[in-house]
């Protein structure tokens, strides 16, 4: 345990760095070919919609002792219909068949109960309207829609508008990796999974402020110095808040499972599972949008600024400058006598500055003084010391 503090303390210091931000082309190939693959299940597949939204009947049959055979053609043949017939770990059959009238669902629950071995009464009758379903849809796109238009004010308020357009790609990216996932597995759309979808949002928008308050504290005033560029600033956030992402997803991750093992395969509540899978699949898709995703995109938006063009010369200039002159002083240290001569005369190439994203565990102290006004300014003399 305390290797790990002390990794996370390396990072939060710069002992140790990933280049989150220097390397976003990887990051976005990935991501684009998982959102093909969600789009493509999304275009061919489609959501296996619940009842809730298609509209129909369902039959929740307890202790059944036909086969699922039996029960999908004894409802087929009464309703005429398509049947879809499913079977929960506790031994209740589900029967959910085409909207029905009171007295077909009536007659329906009769045929299922005298081909299941049970009585008509005992099986649990629910009849939804297509209508009922539209509008749970529409809610949920009213939902979402405000939700995101919620999030835009904060963000342009709190922070500015590029980094408003970063966490609004990376809720997009959560929001068709977690739809394109179930349409790709094949699991039923519910109304719990409309609230669990919803709720990952919320928290992928969580872990986004998270990453940008600190990319946010890093770069204040930093056009004001010439040690360190904005992608650098940015790439140290993510890297000073990688280790409480992670262990905030894995923490919120575990009643998540577990609602999934016990409630969902030990109890059979299908309404648990639905909304536990999206938010487990969400809180996954959300801890890496954040990192990999949001701040990148914030960077390259940046990086469009005159002063951020401004910020990367003076930066690349002053390290291309440090480079040489601890040439030359290892030159005359070695006792070289002067600057040794290229094929064509003229100097060496001097090698070109640390790329964007890896600033030196040196410049990343030398920023932080520079941040907290460390300048060395000669002491103030007290009151009494100058009368």
């Amino acid at each position: 345990m305390s290797g790990a503090k002390g990794f996370g303390q390396r990072l939060y210091r710069g002992e140790v760095s990933y280049d989150f931000v220097g390397r976003w082309r990887r990051w976005y190939i990935l991501s684009a070919i998982i959102l093909i693959v969600s789009i493509g299940a999304l275009g061919f597949r489609g959501l296996n919609l619940g009842i809730e939204f298609r509209g129909g009947a369902d039959f929740a049959i307890p202790n059944a002792t036909c086969s699922v055979v039996d029960a999908r053609a004894v409802a087929e043949a009464e309703t005429g219909g398509q049947t879809i017939v499913t079977v929960a770990s506790s031994g209740t059959m589900r029967v959910q068949t085409i909207p029905l009238t009171s007295a077909e669902s009536i007659a329906v629950a009769d045929s299922l109960g005298e081909a299941c071995g049970v009585t008509g009464s005992e099986i649990t009758v629910q009849v939804v309207g297509p209508t009922w379903g539209s509008e749970i849809s529409a809610k949920a796109l009213q939902g979402l829609v405000i939700f995101l238009a919620l999030v835009t004010i904060f963000l342009v308020v709190y922070f500015e508008w590029r980094m408003a357009v970063g966490a609004l790609v990376a809720l997009l990216h959560d929001l068709v990796i977690t739809i394109g996932i179930y349409a790709l597995v094949g699991l039923e759309v519910t109304p719990a999974t409309a609230i669990g979808v919803l709720t990952i949002l919320a928290y992928s928008l969580y872990d986004t402020v998270v990453v940008y308050d600190k990319v946010k504290e890093n770069t204040r005033g930093i056009y004001g110095q010439s040690v360190m560029t904005y992608d650098e600033a940015a790439n140290l956030a993510v890297n000073q808040t990688v280790v409480r992402s992670i262990n905030t997803s894995f923490t919120s991750l575990l009643p998540v499972l577990a609602i999934i093992t016990v409630g969902a395969g030990l109890l059979g509540a299908g309404t648990l599972l639905d909304l536990a899978v999206a938010l487990a699949i969400g809180m996954a898709v959300g801890t890496y949008s954040s990192l990999f995703i949001a701040t990148p995109v914030l960077a390259q938006l940046k990086r469009r600024q005159p002063e951020t063009k401004s910020l990367a010369s003076r930066v690349k200039a002053r390290r291309k400058q440090a480079l040489k002159q601890a040439k030359d002083s290892a030159q005359a240290k070695a006792g070289n006598g002067g600057v040794e001569q290229g094929d064509d005369g003229d100097s060496p190439a001097e090698p070109d500055p640390e790329p964007v994203g890896s600033a030196s565990p040196e410049q990343i102290r030398e920023y932080a003084r520079v941040q907290s006004g460390d300048r060395k300014q000669p002491k103030r003399q007290s009151r009494r010391k100058r009368r």
